[in-house]
């Protein structure tokens, strides 16, 4: 096992366990080849191998650069990817046989275009790793974060709708062919400086006034950031119309205000600001309309989708909704196989409801085996921030790790119809590269903090770091979030 002055840094273990998820991505393919093609052609290997070269280069990185980052955090996401990958691969596939085109090249259509966005993405989290040594760097511009992404979170409300709306949301800048999704890297911003502003504000915002049935509720002036961000996420809601995008924004705030605090009646204030707000939005969309009427529509077609209203409506109907779940169902616990459904049944599969296409071809159990590789990434994430030894590290870490729980739960309430349909991309999953940069940037963030919190105390780069041992505040607080 490779060592660092004689340490053991699990590097190996990465190595090994990244060949073996390029083997679970190469067998996928396999069986797409094999069901659609009916034989598995010799170059069926091809895109596992291409992106297994690309995952290989940022673990050379991460060798050199973290030596001591968790050794699961890696091979879990590459895991994840390259199953998109194959899955967007499989989708070119099928739509080239049934129009009675050429079999398009590894590099072309939408399979190609996700490659070479992988490809920017794990050079772009290779440049953090590189560039940023010290998570507590970030720390010193955290209010020029803070206002990056504020700004990124509201450009897509305030442009017309035909460069920021598709689907109904406000989420996007288009020129030409190009577009981008901001609020992406708004959140990774946003974290950052949540962060900072709560391990400054942490005591004040941890004195209580009131105990209300063995709850300790804080000063009525202390609300202010919490209403603050309250307001923001409303906006987000009502101007961009996505209740996930909204939800996002102010989850994170609350939970890293309560990981920080250890108060768990930030958690009650915020769930009910949230959706007593929700619930507003909801009654001024049936009876003002405007700005909130898109709301109001998704919250109609979630709570019956199947009605013949819903469902024949000429904009923004329950189709894309309901095709998702007869998809899922139709999968059972089992599925078709991977290259054996019928996923273009479902718009959007390429995107928002890439779960719905692969949880019909994996079934139940597969979708069961994607959603713990998702939780695996959450709670390595979890323990980097329990273990690191500054007050910042743990916020950012737990922030992290939170977003990319929340923002999964979101995408799989939504078409699965436990909550309104959202604009959120499947992290990893989806086409796109907005989603995959940013979040290929939230992994190298928790690669980095990670590597700080499993790194001795007595290497050089700890002993030039700071403070060796770990501040009691806010171990409670985590220890209670990742615990069973």
């Amino acid at each position: 096992m490779s060592r660092i002055r004689g340490l053991k840094t699990r590097r190996n273990a990465e190595l090994g366990l990244l060949v073996f998820a390029m083997l679970l991505v190469a067998a996928f393919g396999a069986t797409v080849e094999a069901n659609q093609f009916d034989e598995i052609r010799p170059n069926f290997w091809v895109p596992a191998g291409l992106i297994g070269i690309l995952f290989f280069g940022l673990h050379m990185v991460v060798r050199f650069t973290a030596p001591f980052a968790d050794p699961v955090l890696l091979p879990s996401v590459a895991l994840i990817n390259g199953i998109g990958v194959a899955f967007l691969r499989r989708l070119d596939l099928e739509n080239a046989i049934a129009n009675k085109l050429a079999i398009p090249g590894f590099f072309a259509e939408t399979s190609g275009r996700q490659l070479a966005w992988t490809l920017l993405s794990l050079i772009l989290a290779a440049v953090l790793l590189l560039l940023l040594r010290d998570h507590r760097v970030v720390s010193r511009y955290a209010y020029t974060l803070g206002l990056v992404g504020i700004v990124l979170m509201m450009i897509p409300a305030v442009l017309p709708a035909s460069i920021s709306e598709v689907n109904g949301a406000k989420l996007w800048i288009r020129l030409g062919s190009v577009s981008i999704q901001p609020g992406e890297f708004a959140k990774l911003a946003l974290v950052s400086f949540f962060a900072y502003y709560l391990v400054r504000k942490r005591e004040v915002l941890s004195l209580a006034s009131h105990r209300v049935l063995g709850i300790d509720f804080p000063r009525g002036r202390d609300l202010g950031p919490v209403l603050t961000v309250w307001l923001f996420s409303l906006l987000v809601l009502v101007f961009e119309k996505d209740l996930g995008t909204a939800l996002l924004y102010f989850g994170l705030f609350i939970v890293t205000l309560y990981v920080a605090t250890e108060r768990s009646s930030w958690l009650i204030i915020g769930l009910l600001l949230f959706f007593g707000g929700v619930y507003v939005a909801y009654l001024l969309g049936d009876v003002v309309g405007g700005p909130f009427a898109n709301f109001y529509d998704r919250a109609e077609i979630w709570l019956d989708p199947f009605s013949q209203e819903n469902y024949e409506r000429k904009s923004g109907n329950s189709y894309q909704l309901v095709q998702g779940l007869l998809g899922l169902g139709t999968g059972g616990l089992f599925g078709t196989g991977p290259g054996a459904g019928s996923p273009f049944k479902v718009p959007e599969v390429r995107t928002d409801f890439i779960f719905a296409g692969l949880g019909e071809e994996i079934g139940l159990f597969g979708l069961a085996a994607l959603l713990i590789i998702y939780l695996l990434i959450v709670e390595r994430g979890l323990h980097a921030a329990l273990a690191v030894r500054d007050s910042f590290g743990k916020l950012v870490a737990g922030g992290l790790a939170f977003t990319l729980g929340l923002q999964v739960f979101v995408i799989l309430g939504g078409i699965t119809g436990l909550i309104p349909l959202t604009g959120q991309t499947t992290p990893f999953l989806s086409a796109g590269g907005s989603s995959l940069m940013a979040n290929w940037l939230l992994i190298a963030m928790l690669l980095r903090i990670s590597d700080a919190a499993r790194r001795p105390a007595n290497t050089p780069a700890e002993r030039a770091g700071g403070p060796k041992k770990a501040p009691t505040q806010l171990h409670g607080a985590m220890t209670e979030v990742i615990k069973p």
